[in-house]
């Protein structure tokens, strides 16, 4: 009878077991045809009954409601979002602008057309409503206008619905006043961009400058090749015609396009192109074999690693029409001449080739932050490497420089005076007892006069005044904010801007299998001392949304699946905490699966693009003077202000020849002023490299390099003991 029942029951245990596979194998079925085709439709279904239009157009009757620009204090920064833009303000120097995103949970999309301020100084965000505020939308370009001090350009963008089965993309044009807040939509008359999104835009002189982009249908991806040019004076577009046999760069976004002064400068991007994929053996009519092979077309992403620089040109008439009547709308001058010119591939370029890495102006240098290098396999998807390496890019000299954070140096000055502070303290705190007595009587006696009538107390007071608001201004406002001493965690798309040469690095976009992470915090990086990386803020990463389907199955895949949810999370918290050794920069290396740097990878470019490199060229070995290493921009300026005066006025009379028999049409205050910018512009360019001897003397124990002429007359060197 025993045995009988564990006959019985090692079978119906059997049949569970068979079941269970059963039913596990018809939902790995049914999810395979579902994925492609029931969870398509449905969303297709959904997207069919959503009407983009009136969506939109529910929008704009909202925002109606705003009478007038109201700006409100924030509790708390912006929400998550991603392919949104920052921008540092041109009207205040402790403002950054926020405008726009979208963020994705794995299930819907939502975009957002919301502005937000940054007061850097202050520590607090602000929301900005206007009844002219631009439509949610996300992957647009903005710039600021170089001949206008208070104006932001914005065009173009993309909104979805939120199964993202239908795509919309903008063509309007924007201004906004930085300092009023308010938003203007300008109308131009003739022909205009087409719709786009990840296209970029810089300006030069009175025009902005716009190239690149794609068009996205749900049915394919169209990449854009062509540039535009908006005038600011006369209010209208124009499309340079080029040269029919004159080379051009190939359609792209995400690219790097930065301001010179001759024009433009282009670097890199992201595109996917037509290709040949293989396939299998045909078979000919007569059932025998020898058909050949089927090849099928396949989209190839391409990472781009050329240069190219934009010659911008004025034509007469139109710099005569200019002068003429600046204020004329539409005036009938002729467009700027541009000209594409092919410049050798960057020396030093990060290694392997990497998307979502778009440079933000600095200095006459391109900065970037991040990025992700994926490999196509055809039977295991994309293997994905992110990075969180900050590079600079020198575009006068077109090469690469990577940056390390480096720990704050005492100068033996200080040292010197830390000592004979703790050796004196007991005749300090003396010291300052005796003052406290003074003050005291100071206050009994009351305010004496002085000749002038002006009490000596008031005009203490009015200098302590004054001193406080001199601190106010100069207080760094990131002081009190937690610092790590190794770079945040890989990611691609971060937004960037510069302010006071400091980089804030903003959101950003990290992959876990099919898990997508919105980054939602700011750092700041102070490019001149790269000491360390001050959080803003940071919140958590959000949940990341399933669909039902997929939330019935197995417990031991949900088992895994909160597993590596947990690893990747203890990973982000890893990567973020401070180091125990503040001095150590150390590298965050993401979860990589892809480390071959072949240049037959499928997303690198061709290869015949790879024999161009540029041969590295130093800043140190021109006629002009130079920046020592630990010396700071205000010591340089000094020791050489000299130099730098003579090399202005060398240039002065080189475009004024007459100015060197009339004198020179400049005063003192503007000839120092241009000396110092020039100064300033050098000190920039050979950062990276006076940094390397920094590293370098100070692994050597040296501490900072004095001139011996620079000691003369301060008496002679002491004898060594």
């Amino acid at each position: 009878m025993g045995k009988k029942d564990n006959k019985t029951k090692a079978a119906e245990k059997k049949q569970r077991a068979a079941q269970k596979a059963q039913k596990i194998e018809k939902k790995k079925e049914k999810k395979g045809k579902s994925d492609k085709n029931d969870q398509n439709d449905s969303s297709d279904a959904e997207d069919k009954d959503f009407d983009i239009d009136a969506v939109l157009a529910n929008y704009a009757r909202e925002q109606e409601q705003f009478l007038k620009v109201t700006e409100t204090t924030c509790n708390d920064p912006p929400s998550a979002r991603s392919a949104a833009t920052l921008i540092a303000s041109p009207e205040n120097a402790n403002e950054l602008f926020l405008f726009g995103g979208e963020y994705y949970d794995g299930s819907t999309a939502r975009f957002f057309n919301d502005l937000f301020v940054c007061n850097i100084r202050r520590d607090e965000w602000r929301s900005i409503h206007s009844r002219n505020t631009p439509l949610p939308r996300s992957g647009h370009a903005w710039t600021r206008g170089s001949n206008d001090g208070t104006g932001i350009y914005l065009f173009g963008g993309e909104f979805s619905s939120p199964r993202q089965g239908q795509f919309y993309h903008y063509n309007d044009f924007w201004r906004l006043d930085a300092k009023s807040r308010e938003w203007a939509k300008i109308e131009t008359k003739g022909k205009r961009p087409p719709a786009r999104s990840g296209h970029r835009m810089t300006c030069y002189k009175q025009y902005i400058l716009l190239f690149g982009g794609f068009q996205d249908t749900s049915a394919q991806t169209r990449y854009l090749g062509d540039v535009w040019v908006y005038d600011t004076l006369r209010f209208e577009w124009y499309e340079p015609k080029l040269p029919p046999a004159s080379q051009r760069p190939d359609p792209r976004s995400s690219l790097t396009f930065l301001p010179h002064e001759s024009g433009a400068v282009l670097y890199g991007g992201y595109s996917r192109v037509k290709a040949s994929g293989g396939g299998s053996s045909k078979t000919s009519s007569s059932g025998k074999g020898g058909g050949g092979t089927a090849s099928k077309v396949i989209l190839k992403p391409v990472v781009h690693q050329d240069t190219w620089f934009l010659r911008v040109t004025q034509s007469t008439s139109s710099i005569t029409s200019n002068s003429a009547s600046v204020n004329a709308v539409g005036g009938g001058g002729s467009p700027p001449l541009l000209r594409w010119e092919r410049r050798k591939r960057p020396a030093n370029a990060p290694n392997p080739p990497r998307a979502g890495c778009t440079l933000i102006y600095h200095k006459g240098r391109g900065i970037g932050f991040g990025g992700v290098h994926d490999i196509e396999n055809s039977e295991e998807g994309i293997d994905s490497e992110f990075f969180n390496t900050l590079d600079v890019w020198n575009i006068e000299r077109n090469r690469f420089f990577s940056l390390t954070l480096r720990k704050p140096r005492v100068s033996q000055k200080r040292q010197g005076a830390d000592m004979q502070r703790g050796r004196r303290g007991g005749r300090g705190k003396a010291d300052e007892e005796d003052l406290l007595k003074n003050l005291a009587a100071l206050e009994t006696k009351g305010p004496e006069e002085t000749s002038n009538g002006v009490s000596q107390t008031s005009v203490a007071d009015q200098r302590i005044a004054e001193d406080e608001d001199d601190d106010e201004e100069r207080e760094d406002p990131t002081k009190n904010k937690n610092v790590i001493w190794e770079m945040p965690h890989p990611r691609f798309n971060a937004q960037l801007a510069c302010q006071n040469d400091v980089l804030y690095i903003y959101g950003g976009t990290f992959e876990k299998g099919d898990r997508e992470y919105t980054f939602d915090e700011l750092w700041a990086i102070d490019l001149g001392k790269l000491d360390g990386v001050k959080e803003i803020f940071r919140r958590p990463l959000e949940n990341w949304m399933v669909d039902e389907e997929e939330s019935d199955d197995s417990d031991d895949d949900e088992g895994s699946e909160n597993e590596e949810e947990d690893d990747d999370e203890d990973e982000y918290e890893t990567s973020t905490k401070p180091a125990a050794e503040p001095g150590d920069s150390t590298k965050v290396s993401g979860p990589s699966t892809a480390a071959s740097t072949s240049p037959t990878d499928a997303s690198t470019e061709p290869s015949s693009q790879s024999d161009d490199s540029q041969p590295a060229e130093s800043s140190l070995t021109d006629s002009l003077p130079h920046p020592r290493p630990f010396e700071s921009l205000r010591d340089f300026f000094a020791r050489t202000s000299d130099s730098w005066q003579e090399s202005v006025m060398v240039d002065l009379k080189k475009k004024r020849p007459e100015s060197a028999v009339g004198g020179l049409e400049m005063s003192v205050k503007e000839l120092r002023k241009e000396a110092f910018e020039k100064a300033e512009s050098k000190w920039w360019d050979c950062r990276e490299e006076i940094r390397v001897l920094e590293d370098e003397q100070e692994a050597a124990g040296i501490g900072e390099v004095v001139d011996i002429k620079d000691k003369a007359g301060q008496g002679a060197v002491g004898k060594r003991r």
